[in-house]
């Protein structure tokens, strides 16, 4: 006997899924960003944008806690980079990696070397380390605009949390 509610009676409202503690720290203001924390509230995440830059930081959804000091996420929490070009990229990553934080991501095509390796070496941090960052981020979905890139990447969060590969795989 099972004791998982029925996937049909969840989605039709009838079975509250309990809500799990989960906080997303989207890094740096972008568009992603918005959207990212947007949805990312929605799916009971406690978003919040890490922007050091005082000047960019009020691009956040209302509601989105705004840090412009490096948080210290948990082991319950996922980071997402959000633009690999800003100087301050191998800095962030550096503190993100010397947290429990459960999950470390930065965007970017998957065609093109990733600058946050390069980075976090120039900085002395290990290789092991260097490895838990993950990149590319989010399910291949042919994502192009900012929305899509954060539904595509919320859903590979979504499923590497509940432990499923993403996709059509069931």
């Amino acid at each position: 006997m099972t004791t998982e509610p029925d996937a049909c009676a969840v989605a039709h409202g009838e079975v509250e899924e309990p809500p799990a503690e989960r906080t997303l720290v989207a890094v740096f203001a972008s568009p992603v960003a918005r959207y990212l924390l947007r949805y990312a509230a929605d799916l009971g995440y406690h978003a919040v944008l890490f922007e050091p830059d005082e000047a960019r930081a009020s691009d956040a959804p209302e509601g989105v806690e705004v840090r412009t000091t490096a948080p210290s996420p948990g082991a319950d929490a996922d980071v997402v980079v959000t633009d690999h070009h800003r100087p301050e990229l191998g800095t962030v990553l550096q503190a993100a990696l010397a947290t429990p934080t459960r999950w470390v991501g930065v965007l970017g095509n998957p065609r093109h070397p990733g600058p946050h390796v390069e980075a976090l070496r120039a900085l002395g941090v290990a290789d092991p380390d260097i490895a838990r960052v993950h990149r590319p981020v989010g399910l291949n979905i042919g994502s192009r605009t900012p929305a899509e890139i954060a539904i595509a990447t919320l859903a590979g969060l979504v499923a590497d949390r509940n432990g499923r590969p993403g996709g059509f795989e069931f």
